[in-house]
């Protein structure tokens, strides 16, 4: 589970690409279900989804945030430029997610009822904190993921340019441990 000191943990590989695809998965559900109409089946079945695993991914990214607080990082890479860069795109980062986060539960709790994650528990709800709550926090939540979403394209393409132009191991180190 240890990694050799040069690469991240397995486990936290298996939570970087888990989140990953989490995140691309949940963008590309909202995205799409925003437009569907109460006549559609999906109606309710894919903002439960959504809620769902938005919900286990809340719990997963803190999870995550607590391993990387309690293991040891390898040495990063590149310009010191590049690394203050990455520190603060990674920030940037988990910060979005918790924001989105914060807001979705906003979003789905306004009307006082929890949030049920796919039957299994149910995340108890607040209630209406503010005026227009809920399409406030809609709002702030579609920016947010817009913005999470171009923050991983271009986390993406540093990583390619660390492995195709500078040819060092940035990428190799998320993809084995």
């Amino acid at each position: 589970m240890k990694s050799n000191g040069d690469n991240w943990d397995l486990p936290i590989i298996i939570l970087h690409w888990l989140s990953a695809i989490t995140v691309i998965g949940l963008f590309a559900l909202g995205w799409w279900m925003v437009d569907l109409t109460y006549y559609s089946d999906w109606y309710k079945t894919a903002p439960h989804t959504h809620k769902s695993v938005g919900i286990l991914l809340a719990l997963l990214t803190l999870f995550r945030l607590y391993w990387i607080a309690t293991h040891k990082r390898p040495a990063p890479l590149g310009s010191k430029a590049e690394r203050r860069l990455s520190a603060l795109a990674h920030k940037l980062i988990y910060l979005l997610l918790i924001l989105l986060f914060t807001s979705g539960y906003l979003i789905s709790t306004a009307d006082g009822r929890g949030i049920e994650v796919f039957n299994w528990f149910t995340v108890p709800g607040l209630g209406s904190l503010i005026e227009n709550q809920e399409d406030l926090a809609g709002d702030i939540h579609e920016w947010l993921a817009y913005i999470l979403i171009g923050l991983a394209i271009l986390h993406a393409v540093a990583a390619l340019k660390h492995h195709l132009i500078d040819k060092d191991k940035t990428l190799i180190r998320m993809l084995k441990p």
